[in-house]
């Protein structure tokens, strides 16, 4: 049995603000998205209908991040700041040419720094709904190979 990768989901709050946030910080490429029907989806992630979810799907290479916005009242239940040892997705891994420069970008398009984390080589920021990010350098992903 094989499988492969196909995306990672995150809920926001604002599309827009989200998306933009995500080409224009950190690089990703519109490629699609979608309005799937209610019933369908309350089925498959077990929340109750109405949801009126939208999702945008974003490229980066092979990674592709999917935006999830929930347009009925009361769709979003209130954010609680995630830590690196809770249990569960942590944080998004994402390396670039500048960090220094992609970080204020970040911040002039909604998110923050968390300037007591900054080592130097890497620092950790949020998107504009509080998702933890970490900024690496170019070099790191190029060591990799």
């Amino acid at each position: 049995m094989g499988s492969v990768f196909y995306h990672v989901g995150l809920c926001v709050t604002d599309m827009a603000r989200s998306q933009r946030f995500y080409e224009e910080v950190l690089g990703f490429e519109y490629w699609r998205d979608l309005e799937p029907p209610d019933e369908m989806t309350a089925t498959l992630i077990g929340l109750e209908p109405p949801l009126g979810v939208k999702a945008v799907y974003l490229r980066q290479d092979a990674f592709v991040l999917e935006l999830m916005h929930y347009r009925e009242a009361g769709a979003h239940p209130p954010a609680s700041p995630r830590v690196m040892n809770e249990i569960g997705l942590t944080h998004i891994s994402v390396s670039v040419d500048d960090i220094e420069a992609t970080a204020a970008k970040a911040v002039e398009l909604g998110g923050s720094v968390l300037e007591e984390t900054n080592v130097g080589l890497a620092v950790m920021i949020r998107d504009p709904d509080g998702q933890l990010l970490e900024l690496l350098p170019m070099t790191y992903r190029d060591n990799l190979s």
